[in-house]
């Protein structure tokens, strides 16, 4: 018993230890504990991030469709950008944009 003297006295109420343990269980052991909810934040807004990138992706795309239908020249240029097509009298030269070094 010699031990139990030298505690404090705020460590022996049964509120005190209620409240740490409640704290404890809360903080470390609960199925939503503090480190799950920090992860499940960042994921959050890692999602929120790609959701912004690709809703702003389909509205460029939705506007190169709109081209594509209605504009000719639009046609045009991607067909000789993506497709390396041509006109019959035409010739071609692919020009990379960085040329490689020799090793």
């Amino acid at each position: 018993m010699k031990l139990l003297t030298h505690v404090p006295a705020f460590l022996k109420n049964k509120y005190f230890i209620a409240l740490a343990s409640f704290a404890v269980i809360m903080l470390f052991l609960d199925k939503n504990d503090v480190f799950t909810t920090m992860a499940r934040n960042k994921e959050l807004k890692d999602l929120e991030l790609s959701r912004t990138y690709y809703t702003n992706e389909i509205s460029k795309l939705t506007q190169e469709r709109e081209a594509l239908t209605h504009d000719v020249k639009a046609i045009e240029k991607q067909a000789r950008e993506n497709f390396k097509m041509k006109r019959d009298n035409e010739d071609l030269f692919i020009i990379p944009e960085s040329p490689e070094t020799p090793k």
